[in-house]
């Protein structure tokens, strides 16, 4: 099983690759991949106190696949695309698992309309804001090879967040 330790890193060749669509065929790979996506996102909070989501790339499958598990339920998302983005944005501090001591400042759509399949291969549409549309924004861009260091607003939107400290006493 997969887990923290193979979460790719930033200057991985993966990390900046297109991922292919999944189909009903996949379905075993599919069980697999999100085994291994909640295996990892659980041992990242575990590590780092954070995160809520992460995109099959990260962890070398180069599919359409998207886990997020928040408020201790889990969503898939196969083959997500956003169909619809507000014209209001947001500047925000994003963060990654692939570099999980870096922050970027970028702009996201503040709303999104987005399309995807769910583990029943029942095709959904929702309207994410905020947040949602910001984490959704940053793993569909996973997907699609793209890194939010690309997306920084300038060369100075950069900033080192340290590990928490995990003190036992």
């Amino acid at each position: 099983m997969k887990g923290l330790a193979d979460i790719l890193l930033l200057g991985d060749e993966r990390l900046y690759q297109n991922c292919t669509p999944l189909t009903p065929k996949d379905s075993t790979l599919i069980t697999k991949m999100t085994r291994d996506l909640h295996n990892a996102l659980v041992e990242f909070r575990g590590k780092y106190q954070t995160g809520r989501a992460i995109a099959a790339p990260q962890l070398g499958y180069m599919k359409r696949l998207v886990y997020m598990f928040a408020d201790d339920r889990s969503t898939i998302f196969i083959n997500p695309e956003i169909i619809e983005r507000s014209d209001e944005t947001m500047e925000l501090w994003d963060d990654c698992m692939s570099l999980p001591n870096l922050l970027v400042k970028l702009q996201r759509h503040r709303q999104i309309r987005l399309r995807f399949y769910d583990e029943s291969w029942q095709r959904q549409e929702w309207v994410l804001t905020d947040d949602l549309s910001e984490l959704l924004q940053h793993e569909i861009d996973h997907l699609d090879g793209v890194l939010c260091t690309m997306r920084a607003i300038d060369a100075r939107a950069f900033r080192w967040k340290p590990t928490p400290n995990l003190s036992l006493e």
